[in-house]
């Protein structure tokens, strides 16, 4: 008897929960590869299911029980509504950076201003800042060159003017900056097992682990940002849920003629510090 759309994909995502694995993971995949929207997967999901579709399902499926990311198999992910390009050299961009990123912009005007992103990876931060506000000098660092490649390739397709660096947090800034922003590496090594198995197995270890249980870039950059941040700039960070206060205590003590603060996400967790 021929099978639907829907009857496939929900077996294929019923297998995936029951060997532990999310079971969204293969309807977003095979929707990304068709490049289906909500509405047409309504309009498509009681159809019969060609044999070539479900051979693709099926071999994502196999690939998703290796605990590869779907963003990896798809090579792109969708950030402040711009798709970026992702490989193995890049962390996946994430909702949570989506809220940094309207964070800054909603607590910064249109003026011109000076941006480094420090730990660009993909460019996802960078280029959506330049995007929105095209009068910005963004400039953008990492320390992986592989990182870099992908940005550069990122900014180039969606037509953002960012200068890119290679550097160590700021070693590579030579002049003073209005807003620094990070996504840093922020996790503790004692957190290895708490984290999903396709994250440890296939994202970038330098672009996701710190030193000194996770702090040790953000006591990095609040000490090269006291040289190269502006009197009247801001800093804006990405931060785990459990390092509001300890991230906090860092930068007030770098700034203390400054405000720092915590704010939370969409899920209430603590998310972003702002240092203005």
């Amino acid at each position: 008897m021929a099978k639907t759309y829907v009857e496939v994909l929900s077996g294929a995502s019923s297998f995936l929960e029951a060997a532990g694995k999310e079971g969204y993971a293969i309807e977003y995949l095979f929707l990304a590869r068709k490049n289906w929207d909500k509405t047409q997967w309504l309009l498509h999901m009681r159809e019969e299911i060609p044999t070539a579709d479900e051979a693709i399902i099926e071999k994502d499926l196999a690939k998703l029980m290796e605990n590869i990311p779907p963003q990896y198999l798809l090579g792109f992910e969708y950030f402040f509504d711009h798709r970026f390009k992702v490989t193995a050299d890049t962390l996946i961009p994430r909702p949570e950076t989506e809220e940094l990123v309207a964070l800054c912009l909603e607590l910064n005007a249109s003026s011109s201003k000076k941006v480094v992103d420090i730990g660009t990876g993909t460019g996802a931060i960078a280029i959506s800042l330049k995007l929105a506000r095209p009068d910005w000098q963004v400039t953008a660092v990492d320390i992986s060159e592989g990182a870099l490649q992908v940005a550069e390739e990122n900014a180039k397709n969606l037509q953002a003017a960012i200068d890119f660096r290679q550097s160590d947090v700021l070693s590579a800034i030579t002049e003073k900056q209005d807003i620094i922003i990070s996504n840093p590496p922020y996790i503790s090594k004692d957190e290895w097992d708490l984290m999903d198995e396709s994250v440890r197995t296939y994202e970038p270890k330098t672009a996701l682990f710190a030193e000194n249980n996770g702090l040790a870039i953000y006591q990095k950059i609040a000490i090269e940002g006291q040289k190269w941040l502006n009197p009247q700039g801001m800093i804006f960070l990405e931060i785990g849920f459990r390092q509001g206060t300890a991230v906090q205590l860092i930068f007030q003590t770098a700034f203390p003629e400054k405000k720092v603060t915590i704010h939370q996400d969409m899920s209430g967790n603590d998310r972003m510090i702002v240092v203005c």
